[in-house]
């Protein structure tokens, strides 16, 4: 790849693009599910545990290089005593900022693969817990019960690794797994939520001019920059506190830290309470390391990577759903099939996200079809779906940096009418949309789907799982208004 290339669509999107006018698929899911070997459903917990400790291993790894910096630094900064002290200090200075960058984003990389692990994790846990069960890499793995056929097993990996990187295992679990239920459903969809027209009080598409959306909506390149910075690396830990890019149905107030929240259910709270004992026990050992070790220490070997953990979570999550040639649906037109097609495969960092990330942004489609495939199933069951799936099998090889902007400055909002919606830029254009939309009740055989855990829930499904939450949150108040103001007000992260 030429440097400049880096910056240039794939072709993928582009041929995605040009088809402007899309009509949503209708596509069996029991076919998909055919077209799958039976032996990539099996769970092997030997395998499973030699990922997650080799991992371990990994990041331990890292850790032991990041402690020679200072003194690789000193030695080579030593080298060029002959040239005077400025240039010694300097390059010492200069050497050792590189060096712990690099470590900061290495790491970052490993500690997003333990969040990637436990989100694989446990389909079924005790039923006296209640708790739903999809997460997110060592913990996603762990979360969709995917790392052993041993709930237990996966329940331990996946509070563990969650709450290493500061995450609330069971309160992620259970939205996430919301979120496998409900992609791209503009009213039960949990994460990455779209801003509409309305949230901008922007005028009626039909009346509104460009001095309309150039006064509301644009803004300069720096602040662009700015609000990218701060949703890349503090973005998630927001959504976890307070719902921030959540789904606004929910009261102020919503967190996955408050185990009355409406985003769980009443069984659900004493696991929401272990997993703030859990965040609470690594806040601890994370004092006491700081105690022992100093601040800056904590800051170089933990805090540093630790943001750009979160900085790596938010860009595969974001792009992976968020895209301007990809549907958002109301109603009737979602269906279970509809939403998990409503993905998009990225080589994202390429050998590094298979090997580190564990294919969470490789084959992320296989993934929301069959979410209780373990991962190192998954590549096969990509090849396995791509001849069913055809032309609604979405793949971009767009470079991440280019996908991430863009993302970031074209899905800027969607219609507040409409079935099948696109993303809108500033200038309330869109590249796609809707033709030929049906009510078609497909991927539901027998009120089920084939996909999500032991056979899944379709439509039926879903909705029976959301009935008593989605009442709460009417009797809280419903949509929680004024959660996002016009770019010149509120921080739109």
């Amino acid at each position: 790849m030429l440097w400049y290339q880096i910056f240039q669509d794939g072709p993928e999107y582009e041929a995605r693009k040009r088809k402007s006018s899309f009509e949503p698929p209708n596509i069996a899911l029991k076919d998909v599910r055919d077209a799958v070997p039976p032996e990539l459903f099996e769970r092997n917990t030997p395998i499973s545990l030699f990922y997650v400790i080799r991992h371990v291993v990994i990041v331990l790894l890292f850790y032991h290089l990041a402690t020679k910096i200072d003194a690789v630094a000193a030695v080579a900064a030593a080298s060029l005593h002959g040239y005077g002290g400025l240039v010694t200090s300097f390059t010492s200075v200069w050497l050792r900022t590189v060096l712990w960058l690099l470590y900061a984003a290495w790491q970052g990389i490993a500690l997003a693969g333990l969040w990637c692990l436990g989100d694989y994790l446990p389909k079924h846990i005790p039923k006296r817990m209640h708790t739903d069960t999809s997460s997110t890499n060592s913990g996603h793995e762990a979360g969709h019960g995917n790392l052993s056929p041993h709930a237990l097993v996966n329940s331990a990996l996946g509070l563990l690794t969650h709450s290493f990187v500061l995450v609330p295992y069971y309160a992620w679990r259970s939205t996430h797994r919301t979120h496998h239920k409900a992609t791209n459903h503009l009213d039960r969809e949990e994460t990455h939520y779209p801003a509409t027209r309305r949230t901008f009080n922007l005028p009626h598409g039909r009346i509104a001019v460009k001095m309309d959306y150039q006064e509301i909506l644009e803004e300069t390149p720096a602040f662009t920059l700015f609000k990218m910075f701060m949703r890349q690396f503090f973005g998630y830990q927001l959504y976890l506190i307070h719902n921030r890019k959540g789904n606004p149905k929910y009261p102020r107030g919503t967190s996955h830290y408050k185990p009355s929240s409406m985003l769980f259910t009443p069984e659900q709270r004493t696991s929401i309470i272990i997993s703030n004992i859990g965040i609470c026990a690594m806040l601890a050992l994370l004092a006491a390391y700081a105690y022992h070790h100093g601040r800056s220490s904590l800051w170089c070997y933990y805090v540093l990577p630790w943001l750009w953990a979160n900085n790596w979570i938010v860009t595969f999550t974001y792009l992976q759903h968020s895209d301007p040639t990809i549907p958002y649906y109301r109603k009737d037109q979602w269906t279970f099939a509809r939403g998990a097609l409503s993905t998009v495969d990225r080589p994202v960092f390429g050998w590094v996200g298979r090997a580190l990330l564990y294919n969470i942004g490789h084959d992320h489609v296989a993934h929301h079809l069959f979410s209780n495939i373990p991962f190192y199933n998954l590549p096969r069951a990509t090849e396995a779906i791509k001849p069913v799936l055809g032309e609604y099998y979405n793949y971009d090889s767009t470079p991440t940096i280019r996908a991430l902007w863009r993302s970031f400055t074209q899905c800027v909002f969607v219609e507040d009418e409409g079935e099948v919606v696109f993303y809108k830029d500033c200038a309330g254009a869109g590249v796609r949309e809707a033709v030929g939309a049906t009510d078609a009740g497909v991927g539901v055989e027998g009120g089920k789907v084939w996909g999500d855990g032991e056979g899944g829930e379709g439509r039926s499904g879903e909705k029976g799982m959301e009935k008593g939450k989605e009442k709460d949150v009417e009797r809280a108040g419903g949509r929680a208004g004024g959660w996002l103001s016009r770019r010149g007000g509120l921080v739109h992260l």
